[in-house]
């Protein structure tokens, strides 16, 4: 039997009103009038402050979420692996920063190839060995490279780990005939879901006066950096006020997933947030045996499950408790809820993590109301290398 994908499956039922509820579940879902209220809101909060916003692909993997993010004003896009900025550079996306160092040999050759063929192209490096190994594949092949120093916020993952390598691997990139030196990122991970927006601004403050260590001592040494590129959805508020970044990299505020919704991102509570929920997995009842408790048909392999549990967003399920049952299913649970619900009737989720819960999805499933308007493949789904 013929396996049948999404547009198979539903392609039919795009312009129908009511359709969203008709969905082979558990789906993607994906509000295109909050996405887009999303994307007008940080794009005007950045812009007001005179700065650039180069928003983090990771967070949808998506061409078609990119061009509206770049209509809006963006400079480009930031990508987390080199398969993910191959398929936005296909797509048309120009402006792509890598954010993670890009080490293994044949991701180098990739990432020269990269550069020589997809326009205004940036790379992070943190190690002068790969800077040079980058160098002689650009120069194999006739390339150049922007490059950014990436510098270690204190997370231990990647980036230099003082101020003084930062200069050393500033000075051995200008040594490099085919690499060009455009300045610094910082990105504080670590701080982005700090719940408490008070605690959150001291945290970065502090490691923000270590970004300026490092960037007096690049200035000291005739690296003063062009790019200062960093900050996300739980700092972008913060980072704007502090005013050392010259773009911001924020990503997650096109869906706003439950953990950023548990952040008070801008000092007016978690209860008023400055962007809406547009991403949702809806999912369906799939036995309603119990009277505290309905089993839905979205478990491990529908949500993530890295960032704790999923939310009911709205319906007879509001206020349940989540609990995942396995690869399948999950169980709501509430006073008197398998009364409430039956089964087959459908229910909507926030998300606890929007990144790798999309990455589970070959689609996303545009709906206006309760209509499904459209589909977009997640296009650079699993490009994890």
């Amino acid at each position: 039997m013929k396996h049948m994908d999404d547009r198979e499956l539903h392609s039919h039922l795009i312009g129908q009103q009511g359709s969203r509820w008709a969905l082979n579940t558990p789906v993607l879902v994906l509000d295109i009038d909050a996405l887009d209220r999303n994307i007008a809101a940080m794009a005007e909060t950045v812009r007001a402050k005179g700065l650039a916003l180069r928003p983090h692909a990771k967070t949808h993997k998506s061409v078609d979420i990119a061009k509206r993010q770049v209509a809006a004003g963006a400079v480009g896009m930031c990508c987390a692996k080199i398969g993910e900025a191959e398929v936005l550079a296909e797509g048309g996306i120009a402006g792509l920063l890598i954010t993670s160092p890009i080490t293994a040999p044949a991701a180098i050759g990739r990432l020269a190839s990269l550069a020589k063929n997809a326009p205004a192209i940036i790379a992070t490096v943190d190690d002068p060995e790969v800077a040079r190994r980058i160098d002689a594949a650009l120069a194999a092949i006739g390339a150049t490279l922007a490059v950014l120093v990436d510098i270690d916020p204190g997370m231990h993952r990647t980036g230099v780990a003082s101020p003084a390598a930062a200069v050393a691997l500033a000075e051995a990139i200008h040594r490099l005939p085919n690499l060009h030196y455009r300045g610094v990122q910082f990105y504080c991970g670590v701080q982005q879901h700090i719940a408490n927006f008070a605690e959150r601004r001291a945290a970065v403050v502090e490691r923000t006066d270590y970004l300026k260590q490092v960037i007096g001592a690049l200035d000291g040494a005739g690296f003063a950096p062009e790019m200062i590129s960093g900050s996300g959805t739980g700092t972008h508020q913060i980072d704007l006020e502090l005013g050392v970044f010259t773009e911001l990299q924020a990503g997650s505020y096109v869906f706003m997933d439950q953990q950023y919704l548990d952040c008070d991102l801008t000092g007016a509570g978690c209860t008023n947030p400055p962007f809406a929920t547009a991403l949702t997995v809806d999912a369906r009842v799939a036995s309603a045996n119990h009277d505290a408790l309905v089993t839905i048909d979205a478990g491990y392999k529908a949500l993530s499950t890295d960032g704790g549990v999923a939310v009911v967003q709205r319906g007879p399920a509001e206020g349940a408790a989540f609990a995942f049952m396995g690869d399948e299913h999950a169980a709501l649970i509430a006073p008197a809820i398998g009364t409430k619900l039956r089964s087959g009737d459908a229910v909507s989720l926030t998300v606890p993590h929007c990144d790798p819960t999309v990455n589970l999805y070959d689609f996303y499933h545009i709906v206006q109301g309760d209509t499904l308007i459209d589909l977009w493949p997640v296009s650079a789904r699993g490009r994890a290398r």
